[in-house]
């Protein structure tokens, strides 16, 4: 088992690893795709067919010109047959026209279900896959992979079919002009076999390799090119080291193209050689009967001879598709590898979808862990590759069992008695949190405090079920929260972070993100409320300004206004935040402290809280220390107590004291 298995390892190659053939399974798989097309499909067929079978007059036409028009002085049957000669290649390239459209609309509709199909898979995965996925990577898979992938639907399989017809046409025709030929035409075609035999496997994967290497290229682009990025390569100075890199990782993508095309000119060298051998063969065997007096008219010799390109030519073209078909199915096989992925945060069967929800939040016994778990027994006895096993296996415990009611949460069944376990995780197990338990009422304030590294980040993510608990329960109204339908749980919790996104689109745009079917004055009012409308109405352009790439054209402060504005144009009854402002002017803190006032009023809220005001307002404060609730009460109840809370106050939150800095780490 490779080291860092699991998903991790879709994006990693290995040189020596020899793969097998491209399995019946992947090919199948891959012609499901063209199921919805199979009306055009049966179209460009038969055309194919009827342009394949037009092709193959000519000869003939040619034949029938030298052995009767010419010596018999028809000139009724010249004209006929010139007329033939010209309407052929008219008539095969208006009937090609309209198989070239059918083929494309299949072949760019196949891509456009594989790429949408890609994208639905790969936004259902979890955040976990994004924290150690390069974005470059996934972004070569939805490009170039699937582009390769087209190829083999547009190009290599209608190829196919239009040389095999070739071939079993001119084979036939070949037989009734002259059968002895025929036969020494056909001797040689076993070797034909021969440069796929050695050259196509290799080929493979040197394609898969040039695959993972431009998808590593692209990785490296994407970090460095984005606006993050290119803003600190400047700062420290790295364009040349960055340059360096960058040209090492191209450079390993010119050695395996270069590997490529040579692999491929030593194959068709080997083609053309046998192709060769064949047309040698059949003009001694053919000489040889003439001088021996065999029958053979000059206009047999020159369509035979036609006819034998025909042969071979298709012959070499289909060795030649044998090698691009599984060059090309690689693409789908990267494709699949993504898509095969399992998906971490799944909506259960018959999940609950509430229409209104209260706001009561508790966690009961909740442990979690970033490193997912792992069974790798189980994993090979399945025969799972180490590619497509992915995810969080929660440490071995299964979540507890739903009633049929929704999710409602019932009494532990017996035969789970592991499922919500009473005692401590396992210390050696790199547990973000350990046994968590407590309660939001509806329209609570909990501030969430505690030194770096105390795990208050990972309990926000885990409400709106970014992740699941690897042990314990999390509700909402008493409803567990895997058996609520996501877009319950989108519906009703809104999240504001420390670190704004913003799409390189109008703020207007970026504002209807949280509810496309809000009106100008819905937007003008959650602005307003966010202390952002007037900044806004002042741009030039207003509502309309695009703030450019990741919202870098505002400031800080600016970016979290719009984002508390996009917050409250949901309207969510549940309310997870990151309150930090250290990095802000006092100007910016305050119009951000106000308008997040004003937005937890009749919420559930639950702050990480980095401002005495926010802690004194709470109507709980849950004090964590290395992932534990050590403490929980209100601010008079907890500087009674003088533990970790009372520290805490000294250090960072009384009054005079200097304020700690913003700390993201969960």
């Amino acid at each position: 088992m490779p080291n860092g298995g699991g998903w991790r390892s879709f994006l990693r190659y290995d040189e020596e690893q020899d793969r097998p053939e491209i399995s019946r399974a992947l090919v199948r798989r891959a012609l499901a795709y063209g199921r919805p097309y199979l009306g055009r499909i049966a179209a460009m067929l038969l055309l194919i067919l009827v342009v394949t079978l037009l092709g193959l007059a000519p000869p003939l036409l040619v034949r029938d010109l030298i052995d009767r028009a010419l010596p018999e002085r028809d000139f009724h049957r010249l004209t006929l047959l010139a007329l033939g000669m010209l309407a052929v290649p008219l008539v095969n390239g208006l009937l090609g026209v309209a198989q070239r459209y059918l083929g494309a609309s299949v072949g760019e509709g196949i891509i456009c279900d594989l790429r949408t199909g890609l994208f639905d898979h790969l936004h259902r995965m979890s955040l976990r896959f994004f924290t150690h996925t390069k974005t470059g990577e996934l972004l070569s898979r939805l490009n170039n992979d699937v582009i390769g992938a087209q190829r083999a639907v547009s190009g290599t399989i209608v190829d196919v079919f239009t040389n095999s017809i070739t071939l079993v046409s001119a084979l036939v025709i070949m037989l009734r002009l002259e059968w002895r030929l025929t036969l020494l035409a056909i001797a040689v075609l076993p070797l034909f076999l021969i440069p796929a035999r050695l050259l196509g496997r290799r080929l493979r994967a040197v394609v898969r390799q040039q695959m993972t290497l431009n998808a590593e290229m692209n990785a490296m682009m994407d970090e460095t090119l984005n606006v993050s990025g290119a803003l600190l390569v400047k700062l420290f100075g790295r364009a040349a080291l960055e340059v360096a890199r960058f040209r090492g990782r191209a450079d390993r993508v010119r050695r395996a193209g270069v590997r490529q095309a040579f692999m491929m000119r030593w194959f068709f060298l080997t083609v053309s050689l046998i192709s060769a051998v064949g047309t040698v063969v059949v003009f001694w065997g053919g000489g040889l009967l003439v001088l021996r007096g065999a029958g053979f008219t000059i206009g047999t010799i020159v369509a035979f001879t036609a006819y034998l390109g025909m042969l071979y030519g298709p012959l070499s073209a289909l060795t030649n598709a044998r090698m691009d078909l599984a060059t090309s199915l690689v693409s789908f096989e990267r494709v699949f590898e993504v898509m095969d992925l399992p998906v971490e945060i799944e909506e259960r069967a018959g999940a609950l979808t509430l229409k209104s929800v209260r706001g009561h939040v508790r966690f009961s016994g909740v442990s979690f862990s970033y490193r997912p778990g792992k069974n790798e027994t189980e994993a090979a006895a399945e025969g799972l590759s180490d590619v497509v096993r992915f995810g969080h296996r929660g440490g071995g415990m299964a979540p507890p069992p739903l009633s049929q009611e929704g999710g409602k949460l019932q009494t532990p069944d017996p035969q789970f008695p592991e499922e919500t376990p009473a005692h401590e995780p396992p210390a050696a197990e790199p547990w973000a949190l350990r046994d968590l338990s407590f309660e939001i009422k509806p329209g609570q304030l909990a501030a969430l405090v505690g030194p770096s590294g105390a795990g208050k980040t990972t309990v926000t993510y885990l409400l709106p079920r970014l992740y699941d608990p690897t042990s314990g329960v999390i509700s909402i109204d008493g409803h567990d929260l895997r058996g609520l339908a996501m877009s319950t749980l989108s519906a009703h919790i809104g999240m504001v972070t420390q670190e704004t996104f913003l799409f390189n689109d109008t703020i207007r745009a970026n504002l209807l993100y949280a509810r496309p079917d809000a009106t100008p004055a819905a937007i003008e009012a959650a602005c307003t409320a966010a202390n952002i409308h007037a900044f806004i109405a002042g741009l030039p352009e207003g509502y309309d300004t695009v703030v450019g790439n990741r919202g870098y054209r505002l400031s800080g402060g600016e970016k979290q206004r719009v984002a508390i504005a996009r917050v409250i144009l949901k309207d969510p009854r549940i309310l997870v935040l990151d309150e930090a402002t250290s990095s802000l002017d006092s100007q910016s803190e305050a119009l951000i402290q106000e308008a997040l006032e004003r937005i937890m009023k009749g919420r559930t809220s639950l702050v990480i809280a980095h401002r005495l005001s926010t802690i004194l307002a709470a109507d709980v404060i849950l004090v964590l220390e290395a992932g534990r609730l050590v403490e929980q009460g209100t601010h008079v109840e907890l500087l009674a107590k003088g533990g970790l809370y009372a520290a805490l106050y000294e250090t960072q939150f009384r009054p005079g004291r200097a304020a700690a800095g913003s700390d993201r780490r969960p």
